[in-house]
């Protein structure tokens, strides 16, 4: 996924659990001759700019493209869904508001004719097919991508320290928080830092049995592998094992092409951070952008869950009178065998649609990951990701459990405190919500 950090950045280094996080460009609009027949694409982001090239000269059909920035997308486009007016044909929609979108009925229904989808659903990861269904298990929304995650590390420091560079056995010694702690021990005594911040965790916060934040009575859960994190969280500020470089801050990108500085005990010194916990896009629009002098020294690997991170969907608007035309723009970006091998092969892009991933993940092999074959390590952890686990109410439950951590790791409040806190601030936002 070819992304910009600017809807990242509002993010919280501590935030837990299936944040979006897609690109975007300024506002803008690039269009044909304003005729009617013209097909209009809403998005976010401009990833889908050399698709709609590719669907103009199959189709011979001109396709306007209005790119709206992310912090502005939902307030812009909901009101066009609503009324009918100046509405899109397709529009696209990231993780952070997918499922509100699906329930709302703003994309037509692809279970019913002429789409007929979940005739091709085993085509899919499925996580990601379930992530565009609705209450009612109707499918609103498709994806071409699929975003697990996993720990980016650096070859050079796990020789020195661990004995192995091999992607393989780091995941072993990291398959577990328990493992994870003893590898950074081990940097530590080193002089090196796990990772840069205590938020890379929170990922991994889930657990092995990961739950949604709200079950279907309504009622909030707040499992005890996100209660641990809180303590995960705590040991490795305590413990002195991250850089303290927060979460998209000049630090953070700093330490992963050299040495960085840090403050501990009023003294500063000077450190390398070993590893970075980012999804499948962040090797080519985080790593690669700011990493290059260390290419080549990195490799990537699982911690101790499978994880996910973004995305975006895309559907047909559910009052357009252009569908026809609208759902074959759907199936290029999702089911076109052609255009998605192309796709995968121009922009690294995990794919999510099986077809096309069967055939081209042996080939796979990244110059900057040391030639690890990194498309194939991540369709295994997408295969693990649990399905059903995203809400409606995920991106503010997030956002307010990753404040309420911050304020126990920095002593501010006791565990149980913030707990409490979190739990009221999750019950004046969502007060349908049940909360022990």
């Amino acid at each position: 996924m070819r992304k910009k950090l600017v809807s990242l950045l509002s993010i919280g280094a501590l935030s837990v659990g299936v944040l979006g996080a897609c690109s975007n460009d300024e506002g803008s609009s690039e269009s044909s001759n304003g005729k009617d027949d013209v097909l209009k694409v809403w998005s976010f982001t401009d990833e889908l700019k050399e698709p709609i090239k590719t669907y103009e000269e199959k189709n011979g059909v001109k396709v306007e493209l209005t790119i709206v920035p992310i912090a502005d997308y939902p307030t812009k486009l909901k009101p066009a869904l609503e009324s009918g007016v100046g509405a899109p044909d397709v529009f696209t929609g990231e993780i952070a508001f997918l499922k509100q979108w699906v329930d709302a009925g703003y994309w037509e229904n692809l279970s019913d004719e002429p789409y007929n989808v979940n005739e091709i659903s085993d085509d899919y990861i499925p996580y990601v097919f379930d992530l565009g269904k609705d209450k009612d298990g109707n499918v609103r929304a498709l994806s071409w991508q699929t975003t697990p995650g996993g720990v980016y590390y650096k070859r050079s420091l796990a020789k020195e320290v661990l004995g192995t560079d091999d992607p393989t056995e780091i995941g072993n010694m990291m398959s577990s928080m328990d493992g994870v702690f003893e590898v950074a021990e081990k940097m530590k005594q080193k002089g090196y830092k796990m990772f840069p911040d205590e938020g890379a965790i929170r990922w991994f916060s889930q657990g092995a049995n990961p739950e949604a934040w709200v079950n279907d009575k309504n009622e909030l859960v707040l499992t005890e592998d996100k209660i641990n994190y809180m303590d995960y969280a705590k040991e490795l500020r305590e413990k002195q094992y991250t850089a303290l470089a927060p979460e998209w801050s000049p630090s953070w990108f700093e330490g992963m092409s050299k040495p960085i500085k840090v403050k501990e005990g009023g003294k500063e010194t000077e450190t390398q951070v070993f590893s970075y916990v980012l999804p499948t896009w962040g090797l080519h629009s985080v790593l690669k952008d700011s990493a290059k002098d260390t290419a080549g020294d990195w490799a990537v690997t699982n911690g101790p869950s499978p994880y996910f991170w973004g995305g975006t969907w895309l559907g047909v608007y559910e009052g357009s009178k252009n569908k026809e035309a609208a759902y074959d723009f759907v199936k290029l970006m999702t089911q076109d065998e052609e255009f998605l091998t192309d796709w995968a092969e121009e922009t690294g892009d995990v794919l999510a649609y099986k077809p096309v991933t069967d055939k081209i993940k042996d080939d796979f092999s990244d110059e900057f990951l040391g030639g690890q074959n990194n498309y194939e390590f991540f369709l295994d952890q997408a295969d693990e990701i649990t399905p059903g686990i995203v809400t409606k109410y995920d991106q503010q439950l997030d956002t307010l459990y990753g404040a309420s951590v911050l304020q126990y790791v920095e002593g501010k409040k006791s565990k149980e405190e913030a707990i409490e806190e979190f739990k009221k601030q999750a019950k004046n936002a969502y007060p349908d919500i049940t909360v022990d």
